[in-house]
Parts: structure tokens; C-alpha cells; sequence
């Protein structure tokens, strides 16, 4: 596991950090929004799992890699959290203010 993230405790990360992860193939970034809000823009990279079907995937988390979650602002995201938590599944952190902090940074947003 990387010494980028706590054993103790889920981390918030800002936009930059998230980039920076993604560039190095450091993390799993999971799109918990809905399919309306993946289909107007996400980050490359990304896989979109919505929290609306957390039943579906919850316990099918990558383990290879830390797992970072984001949605709109970091309302869900924060959530998913909270499930990992409760639920002793394996998540590092997410993005905080969501991809509208990431789109305020002037980050890449793709929708294929």
C-alpha cells in the first residue's frame, strides 16, 4: 500500500493529488454519481459503480491498488466511506469537493 494514505483513517485528497495518483497508476478512482452524471463528464480513468447499486458492488472492491471514491461534491463519496467502514471493506480515501473542485481546477473531464 502506498504511504500516501493512513491505515487509520479514509483520506480527503484534493483535485491535484487525485491527478497526480492517476498519472502514476497509484489508485482505482470509482464515479459514484448516477449514469446521468457519468454520461455529462467524468475523469479519465474512472469507472463509474453508483451508489444507488451499492448493494450490487460493495463488496467487489479492488484490492490491488488504494480505492478512492468521488461524486458531485463529496456528499456520497463521503458515504461510500462511511459503507467501506462499517462494512470492513478496504477504501483509502475521495476526492474532496468532487469533480466540481476537480472541473474548478481545469482538470480533464472525458465522455466516452
Amino acid at each position: 500500500m502506498l504511504s500516501f494514505f493512513s491505515r487509520n483513517a479514509a483520506k480527503t485528497l484534493s483535485p491535484q493529488e487525485i491527478k497526480d495518483l492517476l498519472d502514476s497508476d497509484a489508485i482505482h478512482l470509482i464515479d459514484v454519481r448516477e449514469a446521468h452524471e457519468w454520461n455529462e463528464g467524468h475523469i479519465p480513468g474512472a469507472v463509474h459503480r453508483p451508489l444507488s447499486n451499492l448493494s450490487a458492488w460493495g463488496g467487489e472492491l479492488p484490492t490491488d491498488k488504494p480505492v478512492v471514491f468521488y461524486c458531485v461534491s463529496g456528499g456520497r463519496s463521503g458515504q461510500v466511506l462511511s459503507w467501506c467502514k462499517s462494512s470492513g471493506h478496504a477504501a483509502e480515501g475521495h476526492l474532496g469537493g468532487g469533480i466540481s473542485a476537480w472541473r474548478m481546477q481545469g482538470l480533464p473531464i472525458t465522455r466516452d
